[in-house]
């Protein structure tokens, strides 16, 4: 089994908002993994005394516990806990109500002998290869699928969408939240490897076009995550008439890439 996994920040001056984990058990017979990107607020207040890499460390690290020791329970179940444990934490100094609490975008996956089961909740991706090297993305679509005037400002889509229904959803303090993930299993014998990424990095793909979600796969098990990400930041500086850039230059990126 190969392991990899690779994250920089967008900005040096600015903490990274993304966290990513791998856990292994002592019996060498699967694993799991992590991934979390952190969602940054607008100036001002947020209602929350807390740092976004507060939230993402605390969140991160419930769901590589239970997801690591409950295997009892589904990732949405473990989702679900994490994030309770996770509001527990801050409830008594925080506004946990207020629309930018803390939250972070979500995928989980873990495997065993027989198969692997997977949850990704809003824009970040997860890939999964089976073993003919055919490439299949897991994603959570709704952001892209919403409206173009629910997105024209951050005001707007904090009122009218994010964590709303008919909007976009990301792990912030509610746990019920956790039914609106995308999860599925697969075969362990139909997955030859899977990547996850941050949208920092499937920028890749997603942003820049440079080849389609096999090819990015391929580009991470030749080169690394560390490779993909160095891909991206080079086409991000590269493109000083903002042909293809959206938002920010460059965006905390992060990826996790498995060989099983």
């Amino acid at each position: 089994m190969r392991i990899e996994l690779a994250t920089a920040a967008g900005v040096p001056d600015r903490p990274n908002e993304d966290w990513t984990a791998t856990v292994l058990p002592a019996s060498g017979r699967g694993g799991g993994l992590v991934l979390l990107d952190g969602v940054t607020p607008p100036p001002g207040d947020a209602g929350c005394v807390h740092s976004v890499p507060w939230f993402t460390a605390r969140l991160g690290g419930a769901l590589v516990e239970l997801s690591g020791s409950r295997r009892d329970l589904t990732l949405r179940e473990i989702l679900t806990e994490s994030i309770r444990r996770t509001a527990e934490a801050h409830r008594s100094t925080c506004d946990l109500s207020h629309v930018r609490t803390p939250q972070a975008t979500v995928v989980v996956v873990r495997w065993d002998e027989a198969e692997v089961e997977y949850l990704v909740l809003s824009d970040s991706v997860l890939l999964l290869e089976s073993p003919d090297g055919e490439v299949r993305a897991v994603l959570d679509d709704r952001l892209d699928r919403l409206p173009r005037e629910l997105l024209v400002s951050e005001a707007v889509a904090d009122a009218r969408a994010r964590n709303k229904e008919g909007g976009f959803f990301t792990a912030a303090a509610d746990p019920a939240v956790a039914e609106r993930a995308v999860t599925g299993r697969a075969p362990r014998a139909g997955v030859r490897a899977l990547a996850a990424m941050t949208d920092g990095a499937s920028r890749w793909t997603e942003m820049f076009g440079e080849g389609d979600w096999a090819a990015c796969l391929g580009v991470l098990g030749k080169e690394g995550p560390q490779g993909l990400i160095d891909r991206v930041r080079a086409l991000e500086t590269a493109d000083t008439e903002r042909e293809r850039l959206r938002g920010k230059t460059h965006d905390d990126a992060t990826a996790v890439y498995a060989r099983l």
